[in-house]
């Protein structure tokens, strides 16, 4: 939601103004609710009550509740679902009084809904108590209110809300209107939510520092490069064009391949920083399953979580997820074919930015690599580019060294650079100086070549 047009407050949290409306709405819900109880009660069937209840007005209220209101223009029934969902949340004693009994039959009215969750004592509204409602016993309205629950409205297509899975059998209104803690945190919190690394979620948000303007690429990267850039910035003008949508597929897909420290995590997290989105590194280890199916059903998740969010997805060392098919010898030949078959549709399918990395080309799927719209190759730096990046990394020390000498004669990738800047630095620091001399960038780099098993 980085990239969404709202100006959060600049300490991150909800403001005052914005914590009225929300408590103003939810007693106007509150209202509701008691209302249809007495129309209920008193044999009344009036499903259009609420045209003598209006909302309360919204005009010139510059909250991020008011803003979402407008930007869907949601209708009073769509303002009441919304309501329900939150007030679960933040006011759970308005629906309290849910909980009266049905004396003839000795339990809950059946009319009302509702489930007790596991930790929640409490009344949780379900599609049968919108259904109540919103519908009484108008079975036309009823229809109309599962479009509100379809794919293709603002509810699900932008994640704000759903009915929970039910078992199959049961109605699909016994779902609870459940909340996604995107909008939760957005309506609460008046800021962005960053999920936590779960079992179900096994990423982490990464970021950076650096921009563009601080990285060292060869010409054919940079060029590469900035058709990602490009898409990024101008893909949701692109494929509002209407003739166009009929022919692009929505998404993006990218590999990046290259020798290890060559900056391909840092260039994931510099394009998210340019355009203002969020990106997520993607867990493989926690992804891939030897369990049939668990490794679908934790993709399907983590897809699911993604999508409608304009995230950049990261699959570093991707290779071990998504390899070549092999010829189908066994069980597990094939198990693992499925895999793969699963991410290439999902990948295509998603509406988002994915990045896969990899040290080696070839050991990508050539189904995958027919799909990708950008393959960008990050090779070890050249003379002139090593050197560049020795005086960037070591531009806040005095230098007694040649660097140029020793560009020339060390053919070190910028993640090897910036250990050897990382070792320096600490040397200085014990010393109590700012001058790194050739003797502390000789032994970093010492110290780099033998992780390799290379003497110098």
């Amino acid at each position: 939601m980085n990239s969404a047009p709202f100006q959060f407050s600049p300490d991150g949290g909800i403001t005052g103004h914005s914590l009225g409306t929300i408590r103003a709405d939810l007693s106007w819900l509150t209202k509701v609710i008691e209302f249809r109880l007495q129309q209920h009660f008193s044999g009344v069937d009036d499903d259009d009550f609420m045209t003598g209840l209006p909302p309360p007005d919204l005009s010139g209220n510059d909250s991020f509740y008011a803003y979402m209101i407008q930007k869907y223009n949601f209708s009073t029934t769509e303002r009441v679902i919304l309501l329900t969902a939150l007030a679960v949340h933040v006011a759970p004693v308005c629906f309290d009084i849910f909980f009266l009994k049905n004396e003839n039959l000795n339990r809950g009215y059946t009319e009302f809904g509702g489930i007790i969750g596991t930790a929640h004592s409490g009344f949780i509204p379900t599609g049968e108590t919108l259904s109540f409602l919103l519908c009484g016993r108008n079975l036309e309205k009823r229809f109309q209110l599962m479009e509100y629950f379809s794919d293709y409205h603002p509810f699900y297509s932008q994640n704000i809300l759903h009915l929970s899975d039910v078992k199959d059998g049961d109605p699909i209104f016994s779902g609870a209107v459940t909340i996604s803690k995107e909008y939760l945190t957005l309506l609460t919190q008046g800021r962005p939510y960053y999920p936590h690394y779960t079992s179900s979620f096994p990423a982490k948000r990464i970021t950076t520092p650096l921009t563009f303007a601080d990285a060292v690429y060869d010409e054919h990267t940079a060029h590469a490069l900035d058709d990602v850039r490009g898409w990024i910035k101008h893909g949701q003008s692109i494929m509002a064009d209407t003739h166009l949508r009929m022919f692009l597929k929505q998404g993006y897909r990218v590999l990046f391949y290259g020798p290890p420290g060559t900056g391909k995590t840092m260039t994931a997290a510099m394009l998210g920083k340019e355009s203002g989105l969020d990106v997520y590194q993607i867990d493989l280890s926690a992804v891939v399953s030897k369990y049939i199916g668990e490794t679908e059903k934790n993709l399907a998740s983590l897809f699911n979580m993604a999508e409608n969010k304009q995230w950049i997805l990261f699959f570093d060392e991707a290779d071990a997820l998504f390899g070549k098919r092999t010829q189908t010898q066994s069980s597990n030949d094939q198990y693992a074919n499925q895999q793969v078959s699963y991410l290439l549709q999902r990948i295509e399918d998603f509406n988002g930015t994915v990045v896969l990395a990899t040290n080696f080309k070839d050991n990508i799927d050539t189904a995958f690599l027919r799909r990708f719209q950008s393959i960008v190759f990050f090779p070890k730096p050249k003379t002139e580019q090593r050197l560049a990046l020795w005086r960037k990394y070591f531009s806040a020390f005095e230098v007694d060294a040649d660097l140029e000498s020793i560009a020339n004669e060390f053919e070190l990738s910028g993640g090897s650079m910036i250990n050897v800047l990382r070792y320096c630095s600490i040397v200085a620091q014990r010393r109590g100086t700012t001058v790194v001399t050739a003797e502390d960038i000789y032994k970093g780099i010492t110290k780099e070549y033998q992780k390799e098993g290379i003497t110098i």
